[in-house]
């Protein structure tokens, strides 16, 4: 990772933070105290690789989530997680998706098999492929 300057909070501007994710790179995000007060690890859907989903998954100890416009989710068939959101912050997650192998995708747990994934997703003629369960 590049070493970025700091500003008096120790962190880094938004400006450097987009640079670093338009090379590929790995930033933290975190939200305001008052809110989750925690912070999410973030990278570029179409640079993702094995070793980004392994640290992520290593290291932040969550789950790994890509963002999808609600528009996209109806075309690929992807429902929400819940109809109704109860929880304070409205975060409206999507089931859990996976490539197909008879796309010649695989389907795995390993970070290999989840940074396929992103990739297809973000094309607009990605096929519809399977959910896990």
């Amino acid at each position: 990772m590049s070493e970025l300057i700091r500003n008096a909070d120790g962190f880094s501007t938004i400006e450097e933070a987009i640079d670093e994710i338009r090379a590929g790179r790995v930033v933290i995000v975190v939200d305001d105290a008052d809110r989750e007060n925690e912070g999410d690890f973030i990278m570029a859907a179409e640079k993702v690789t094995p070793e980004a989903i392994n640290f992520m998954a290593t290291h932040g100890r969550g789950i790994v989530c890509m963002p999808c416009e609600a528009a996209r989710l109806d075309e690929l068939l992807i429902p929400l997680m819940v109809s109704s959101k109860l929880g304070s912050h409205e975060t409206a997650f999507a089931v859990s998706i996976d490539t197909c192998s008879r796309f010649g995708l695989r389907t795995e747990a390993s970070s290999s098999g989840q940074a396929t994934p992103r990739r297809p997703w973000t094309s607009p003629s990605s096929p519809v492929c399977s959910r896990p369960g």
